[in-house]
Order: C-alpha cells, then structure tokens, then sequence
C-alpha cells in the first residue's frame, strides 16, 4: 500500500487497538499493553497467509513446534509457501499447494496486489478452490471449545517475500533530550568517549513518564514501519533510585524484554567535584560521594526498587574500561552479580572503544548477550565460543522462553535451565559503528569461532539515532563481511537466542505470528535496496500491532 493509505490503515487498527486494551485516557492508555504481543481484535482468529513468493522460516522442520533453529545463514527457505496463524501463534507452515483442505474456503481476501510504491489493498470475495461445504463448516460451533469460529483472514502476498518479524535485542528507547550536535561534532573529527550520556540523564531526569511514553512509542512504530516486532528496552538514563523506575515502568509497557541498566555510567552527584578525565566539568549537582558509592547504590537500593516493581527481566552494565564514564571489570562484575543474585539475566556492553574485559566477563557468568564487540580478541571470541560447547547448535529449542503476556505482570527471570541449554551470544550494533566512525569489526571472526551472532540497532540519542533494522542488515553486509543471509539470520533468528526465546526469530508451529513482509520478490532486497522503505511489519488484520495510546 502506499504511504497514505498505510498511515490511514494503522490510525484504524491502532483505534481498534485501544478499545481492546480498554485504554480510557492519553495518561493511561498504554498501560497493560504490550508492544511484542500480539492482541487480537478481529472477527476471526485465524488468518491465512498465501502468495509467499519466498518464506524465511530459520527453522529446520517448521511444522515441528519442538525443531530447532538452523545455523547462522542457513534460512530454512521454502519458495510459494503459505501460512496459518490461529489467534496470535502459527499453527500451519509448509509449501502453498500442500495448504491442508481445511483451510482452502471462500474467505475475504485482502490481497496486495502490486509492487512497489503503487501496491494496493483490495477486499473481495474470492474462490479459492471449491470447497464450499468446508467454508460451511467454518462457520459452525467448534464442539472442542464451544466457540463459534469466525470466518478466517486472507492475505495475499501476490509473490513477496515473507521472514519473522526483526527481533532488536539492544535498544535505549526510553530518554529526553537531543544530541545531535554530537554527531555533526564527530562527523567533523571529534571522537566518542561515552560522556554523552549524562546530558540525556539530564534531560530525562526533568521529563515526565507521559512524555517519555510518547516519545517511546513514536519510535516503536518506526522500528515495526521498517519490519521489528520485537525489542529490548533498557533504562540507564535515569541513573538513580525513583529515575531508573520511571524509566522501566515506561519501557514495561510496550514490551517483557526490558532491562536494568543502572550501570550505564557514574552521574554526576558521584564524579569528582575538580580535576582529571572523571571531574563534573564545573556542574551544579551535589556531590554525593564517589565511584565506589555509586556502584553500591546500584546493587543496592537502586536494584531493590527494581526487583520490587518487577519491571525488568534483565541487567546490564556498560564495561568500558577506556571511557572515565564507564566502569571497569571489577565494578560490571560486581553489579551483575548482584543483579544476577536477584533473579535478574543478565547482559553487557562489551568491547566497544577498545578491548577489555567484558565479553570474559559475560562468559564468565553466563550472560545472554556480549553487545558492541568492536574489539572482541581472539581470546574473547574463545571464550564466547566455549560458552555454547555441550549446546549443540539449534537446541536451544527444548527450553520454554520465559515470557509475558502483558507488559504491567511480573517479569520472569532467565533461569538457570535457560543457562544450561545458552551460551552467550555476541551482539553486533552496525549503525553505532556507522554513527561514531568507529572501525567495523568483521563479524565473520565470530562465525568461523563458533559463536552466534546477533544484529540489533542500539538506536539511543548519542551514538546511533536509527530504530531502522534493515538499514543495520545492510552496514552488516557492506563493511561487516556477512552474507545477507547470514545478516538476515542474525537480526531475527539471532536477536531471537540474544533474548534467550523460541518464540520469536522463527516462523514454525506454534511460534508467535511477527512477521516482516518484504516488497519484492527476495528478502535480498532488504540490503539490496539500502535505504528503500520496503519491509515492514506484516498486519494480520488485528495482530501484532503497537498499542494506541490517547
């Protein structure tokens, strides 16, 4: 569809939307919705999806909800498939001409006719085959339930390609404030070294959750514009007790994959008042005390309003010893233990001005994801390597995710069986590298160690301002030696082990139905046609969609 028609498309669904959710008001409308999950608000719970021109599927049995992922590049495709999704979770995968007779009915048919700009959604009745009893009999009580079911949902995708949906582990969406003069500055030469980010605390100390709300969900309907329908949120730009919480209550409302990152840097109320690299530069905060008490603040008081609000699954800490703004191995070892004693998984920003002792760390106490990499070492990527020996490759199939059906319940911790069948997944963020001129490391290396890989887009306010998946995939294969499939892989399937789930990442029996359709005939498009807006989420008339909030 084109650009007017698709605005009008998502106004009506995301109205649709808020009455599901029973959202009464622009200050609590968000609540108890969440982003990643799809909410099902049509007539019919089944939706089915022919005319895939070619399906992604990263599954080696797609119709064997126990099958393990396939390995990086490997996409599982299958060419003119056809899909069925019953309320919000897959439940047919195969080739179009063996779709079983059940679903071959006289069905509306929302067809999308057209490539390109001029693509176009029509609703007509249309014969499918002749199996007009079977149409009947939709119609008819389910006995099993003793529901009525409704007529099902068509899509035709008239030849595109069809892949799950982007699953963006690395993300700091919730923050106030501006920063694009630092990037003309390091466009013209200047170089990041992680100080940025107190002006975003700044700024979003003084924001209201309302405000930081709006802004987090404008940039989550960019990121499903562009084909995510999953993504990580981490605080970090609150930096004390009641901040913090604001932010991951925000962040809690759109999706269950949220992080504690308290650890992002020492604020200013604990740097020194004069002198050095770590001074406050003249600032107007009180002084509170030193490093040392900072980092005793996060694993205490800070992470005890966490873990009592249950707002967050994870914890990470900015590992960077060549930043004075960051913290060093011994203090992200002690913050992530803490966390970790507190039922929280856990993450770490690694590697990324330089090399140090993150990655080691994460390895060392069974972090899901290493995040940055720039600098990973041979020794680093042995490390990773080890973490997943014992693990073949693909089982991480056998282990329940621990998920949410809504963002305001509890958040579940990754358990220790999530540890024993993951290792640690090295996370790769392109368009930060893209963004601060940092060199492109060749994600390659961790391919040939063993080690899976995960693209995600880190969009922040300082160092990468882009929610845009595919422009990430494409970086990845123009300066970061993957294949697009293996870049493909890594931003779903990949994303998908980074978060520790089997639910998402893939397209098989009874995974969730996220998808991102691509206008034209191959997912090669995707780095293909760089900067061209032809992937997006895949609406089921009702599925998967944001939340409107107001």
């Amino acid at each position: 569809m084109n650009g007017r028609e698709r605005e009008y498309e998502y106004k009506r669904e995301y109205e649709a939307a808020a009455q599901s959710a029973g959202a009464s008001s622009a200050a609590d409308g968000a609540d108890g919705a969440s982003w990643d999950t799809a909410n099902s608000a049509v007539p019919s719970n089944v939706t089915i999806i022919t005319g895939i021109g070619q399906l992604v599927t990263n599954c080696v049995e797609p119709l064997n909800a126990d099958a393990p992922m396939t390995s990086v590049g490997q996409l599982g495709m299958i060419e003119q498939a056809a899909v069925v999704v019953r309320g919000e979770i897959i439940e047919w995968v195969g080739c179009e001409r063996d779709l079983p007779t059940e679903y071959r009915c006289l069905c509306r048919h929302r067809a999308v006719t057209q490539f390109g700009n001029e693509a176009r959604e029509q609703t007509e009745a249309v014969e499918v085959n002749t199996i007009n009893e079977a149409n009947r009999q939709a119609e008819t009580i389910d006995e099993a339930t003793n529901e009525a079911t409704a007529e099902p949902h068509h899509i035709d995708l008239a030849g595109r390609a069809l892949l799950p949906g982007f699953v963006d582990s690395h993300s700091h969406l919730v923050f106030g404030g501006d920063r694009g003069d630092e990037f003309e500055a390091r466009m013209g030469g200047q170089q990041y070294d992680g100080g940025g980010i107190l002006r975003t605390v700044r700024a979003t100390r003084a924001a209201s959750e309302d405000m930081l709300t709006d802004r987090a969900l404008a940039l989550l309907r960019e990121a499903r514009a562009q084909g995510t329908t999953t993504m990580e949120i981490k605080s970090g730009y609150g930096l004390d007790v009641p901040n913090e919480a604001k932010l991951l209550r925000v962040a809690a409302r759109f999706t269950p994959e949220t992080t504690f990152l308290g650890g992002h840097a020492v604020p200013e109320e604990y740097r020194p008042a004069q002198g050095g690299d770590d001074a406050r530069s003249g600032s107007s905060a009180p002084h509170f005390g030193d490093r040392d008490d900072y980092v005793r603040l996060v694993c205490g008081p800070m992470l005890d309003a966490v873990v009592r609000e249950g707002n967050a699954r994870w914890s990470d800490v900015f590992c960077e010893p060549h930043s004075p703004y960051a913290f060093d191995g011994d203090e992200t070892r002690m913050m992530l233990t803490a966390a970790k004693q507190r039922g929280l998984g856990i993450r770490v920003h690694g590697a990324q001005l330089g090399p140090g002792p993150g990655a080691r760390i994460a390895c060392e106490l069974g972090a899901a994801s290493v995040d940055h990499c720039t600098f990973l070492t041979d020794d680093d990527l042995d490390a990773l390597a080890a973490t997943w020996l014992g693990k073949q490759r693909g089982a991480w199939a056998e282990v329940p995710a621990e998920t949410s059906s809504a963002a305001s319940s509890k958040m579940q911790p990754a358990a220790s069986a999530l540890e024993r069948q993951y290792g640690t997944v090295a996370t790769y963020l392109p368009a930060v590298e893209f963004s601060t001129k940092q060199p492109y490391p060749d994600m390659r290396r961790a391919i040939a160690a063993g080690v899976p890989i995960a693209i995600a887009s880190d969009c922040n306010p300082g160092t990468c301002f882009s929610d845009s998946m595919p422009f990430a995939i494409a970086i990845a294969v123009r300066e970061m030696g993957l294949t697009i499939a293996q870049a493909v892989w890594a931003a779903t399937a990949g994303g998908a082990l980074a978060l520790r789930r089997r639910d998402i990442g893939v397209i098989r029996t009874g995974a969730k139905a996220g998808f991102a359709l691509v206008d034209a005939p191959s997912y090669a498009h995707i780095a293909y046609r760089p900067g061209v807006p032809i992937t997006h989420a895949l609406d089921l008339g009702g599925h998967d969609r944001p939340p409107h909030r107001g």
